[in-house]
């Protein structure tokens, strides 16, 4: 039902990291501009302290390298020597490139060295902690399986839904509904989906944050209609919800008890299907389509109990569950 086409990153160069999170990481260039081609591997940083004792065994050199407070210190103590002979072997591990928390400053022979093997060197004032945890957050972002989705996504009292159909099934014109309700747009007709995890994350391309194309109308801009609190940078996907002609749905399930699921990416993700049709509040029904959702992840279903109390109904001596 959605055309998807998966798109896996397998590596990321040093320059791609650099001008990608230089920014969220506070990431300055140490040195010369070398290395940039050099791939980063594993969407995880590691902190080499027991390589730089000479402890290379199960050493993961294909992941970003962070050098601590705890680092720092190790190595300033060694003779300048044996330090330049540990860089050199941790360089010659083919490590992408170095980053050097809380701006330590660091002995010039390590600088030395890293120009020598082409290791580009970076500094940041974050914690290294706070570095790591950043660091491991954005490149997992980088790595993650991603697809692109023809639909409306937005955000419904916390309840993430794409809104999907053929063209001119009134998608938009649901979503205006929403938004009128209280929702907020993630993404109009293009939207990003990346896997994190198990969770679904979507996005919108940025050029296009927060606009809205209706037919006849023409591009709107939603928090100039509706405020800033009417737009959102990205959301979790919890649901789909599939836009179809009447016509299509004869044999519609009337209780809910019949759960329709979509694959996206690697994850299934619960599917309904709603009949459009002259004088239906298409954006209503979307909206409680979401509320049934967000009492499903609190543990209750309002097609279970209905159902329960049918068959307590009919015999006396089933007891209720409700």
């Amino acid at each position: 039902m959605l055309k998807q086409k998966i798109r896996e990153v397998s590596s990321l160069t040093v320059g791609e990291f650099y001008n990608r999170h230089k920014d969220a990481l506070d990431l300055v260039l140490v040195g010369g501009e070398v290395g940039f081609n050099k791939k980063i591997k594993e969407p995880a940083p590691n902190r080499p302290g027991l390589a730089l004792s000479g402890f290379l065994t199960y050493f993961a050199p294909k992941r970003a390298q962070v050098i601590g407070n705890s680092e720092v210190t190790y190595l300033v103590q060694l003779d300048p020597e044996v330090r330049k002979q540990r860089l050199r072997d941790l360089c010659a591990e083919g490590i992408p490139c170095l980053v050097i928390a809380r701006n330590r400053r660091v002995p010039q022979d390590i600088l030395e060295v890293c120009a020598e093997c082409k290791v580009a060197v970076f500094k940041t004032p974050l914690l290294t902690m706070k570095c790591l945890n950043r660091m491991t957050y954005l490149l997992e972002k980088d790595f993650a399986k991603a697809t692109s989705l023809h639909g409306c996504m937005l955000d419904y009292r916390g309840i993430g839904v794409l809104i999907v159909g053929k063209s001119g099934s009134g998608k938009s014109e649901t979503a205006l509904g929403l938004l009128e309700r209280g929702a907020a747009l993630v993404a109009d007709d293009l939207v990003r989906v990346k896997q994190l995890g198990k969770e679904l994350h979507t996005e919108c391309a940025t050029i296009a944050q927060g606009f809205i194309e209706m037919r006849g109308i023409g591009i709107i801009n939603v928090s100039n209609l509706y405020g800033l609190g009417a737009i959102r940078p990205e959301k979790r996907l919890d649901l789909v919800v599939e836009l179809k002609p009447a016509s299509e749905l004869n044999n519609v399930d009337r209780l809910g008890m019949s759960r329709k699921t979509v694959t996206v990416i690697d994850q299934e993700v619960p599917l309904i299907e709603i009949p459009v049709a002259a004088g239906r509040d298409t954006a209503r029904l979307v909206a409680v389509a979401c509320l049934d959702m967000q009492l499903r992840k609190l543990g209750y279903d309002m097609a279970s109990e209905f159902n329960d109390r049918l068959l307590a109904k009919m015999d006396p001596q089933v007891p209720p569950s409700f």
